[in-house]
């Protein structure tokens, strides 16, 4: 059975970080969280009722343009040390920096085949530290057709065409459901297509990007379809609440319960 987690970078906007992560967490939920105040990873760390389940895996750089490797590259080593002091095994991937209103801001290789290989060859690095590691890393398709702009994997298949290539079982597809159903549709269809491939899954509703319940997508159906296809993953919400916070959460609890 599937667990459900809330994004601590999207829910609880008005009250500091440590404390809406604690909030979460006794709501009942896993925490996932975009960036962190580093005078809480302790505390947090050390807090056995708070479980983390993922953060992200890079902080600059980029994976699709050769001269900005290196530099992604040191990002995830620094963001493997904090998935440690975290106890948290899942980090999240996008293919560089965005800024704060979700723009790409990292390089992008001009050749499409220079990008391609040189994702190829970042990834298959970043699959010999999580074996050493023991963490699994998940890929984000992001769409571009409202938020971001440029991002070079806005599709499913983007992703899922390199995870074939690289061939690491700890080399996953963050499967975020509002951006496929802003940028191609068919996310039911979609998503049995692709299952094998999914590590983790986010949600929110089109439009607004508003938690589950409140837009256009089915999300009765999609459950329906992810426990008849026995997904035990997390289910995560990043999603910005459009009323309270509290409530949102309870609506994305009864969604999926």
């Amino acid at each position: 059975m599937y667990r459900l987690s809330v994004s601590a970078g999207t829910v609880l906007q008005n009250i500091p970080f440590e404390q809406r992560v604690r909030e979460i967490a006794q709501a009942g939920f896993l925490v996932d969280f975009w960036g962190s105040d580093e005078s809480a990873i302790e505390r947090i760390a050390a807090d056995p009722n708070i479980e983390v389940n993922a953060i992200p895996g890079c902080m600059g750089g980029s994976m699709v343009h050769p001269d900005g490797v290196e530099l992604f590259m040191d990002g995830v080593e620094k963001c493997l040390d904090l998935a440690g002091r975290l106890n948290c095994r899942n980090l999240c991937l996008l293919t560089g920096e965005l800024d704060e209103a979700g723009n790409v801001v990292h390089p992008i290789a001009a050749h499409p085949a220079t990008m391609w290989i040189t994702a190829y060859k970042t990834l298959c690095r970043v699959a010999e530290l999580a074996e050493k590691h023991g963490t699994i890393y998940h890929v984000e398709q992001l769409n571009i057709k409202v938020d971001h702009a440029g991002y070079p994997f806005p599709h499913t298949a983007d992703v899922t065409n390199l995870l074939d290539e690289v061939g690491s079982p700890r080399i996953k597809l963050l499967c975020d459901l509002y951006h496929m159903q802003l940028q191609q549709g068919n996310v039911i269809q979609t998503v049995r297509d692709y299952y094998d491939y999914i590590g983790n899954l986010h949600v929110a509703d089109v439009p607004g990007r508003h938690e589950p319940g409140t837009g256009e997508m089915n999300y009765p159906g999609i459950v329906h379809v992810l426990r008849e296809l026995n997904y035990d993953g997390v289910i995560g919400l990043e999603a910005f609440p459009k009323g309270d916070d509290v409530e949102a959460m309870t609506r994305f609890r009864d969604i999926f319960s």
